[in-house]
C-alpha cells in the first residue's frame, strides 16, 4: 500500500534503522521509542491486525519476535522486555506491528502509559547496529 508508512519502510522508500530483514518480516527502531532500542516488527505483507495475519506467516513472525526479545537483552544490556501489539484501538499505523521494548527494573514504565524519548544524532544507528550484531 503506497500510503502506509510501514509498507514504505519495507520497500526501502522511507529510511529506517533496520535491525532485522527476513523474507516475511522486517524489524526497525521506533522513531519515538519508549526506551532506546524499542523495536517494531512488521510483516512485509500489508496486514492490518493480528487476526488478519495469514497462518503461513505466524510462526516466522513469532520466531522473529522471540529473537528480538532476546536481542534487546543480549545486545543492549536490558534485564528483559515488554512485548505488545495493538489491534485497531491505539494502533497508530494501520499495519500490524509488534513492539519489543527493552526493560530494566525501575525504568519508570507503569501500566500502559508509554512515555516517549528521542535519539541523539547518530544514536539510533548505534542501537540498530548493536541489535543486528546479536541477531
Amino acid at each position: 500500500m503506497t500510503d502506509c508508512v510501514f509498507c514504505q519502510i519495507v520497500a526501502g522508500d522511507v529510511p529506517a534503522d533496520v535491525v532485522l530483514e527476513e523474507p516475511d518480516v522486517v524489524a526497525f527502531l521506533d522513531r519515538r521509542p519508549v526506551f532506546k532500542g524499542h523495536v517494531l516488527l512488521v510483516p512485509r505483507e500489508h496486514v492490518v491486525t493480528l487476526p488478519d495475519l495469514p497462518a503461513a506467516l505466524r510462526d516466522g513472525f513469532l520466531g522473529a519476535a522471540q529473537r528480538l526479545a532476546t536481542a534487546v537483552v543480549e545486545g543492549l544490556g536490558a534485564q528483559g522486555s515488554f512485548v505488545a501489539m495493538n489491534n485497531v484501538v491505539s494502533q497508530s499505523v494501520a499495519h500490524l506491528h509488534l513492539h519489543v521494548v527493552p526493560r530494566t527494573k525501575g525504568d519508570g514504565l507503569r501500566g500502559f502509559f508509554w512515555p516517549r524519548t528521542k535519539y541523539a544524532d547518530g544514536e539510533a544507528a548505534e542501537y540498530a547496529a548493536r541489535l543486528r550484531a546479536v541477531l
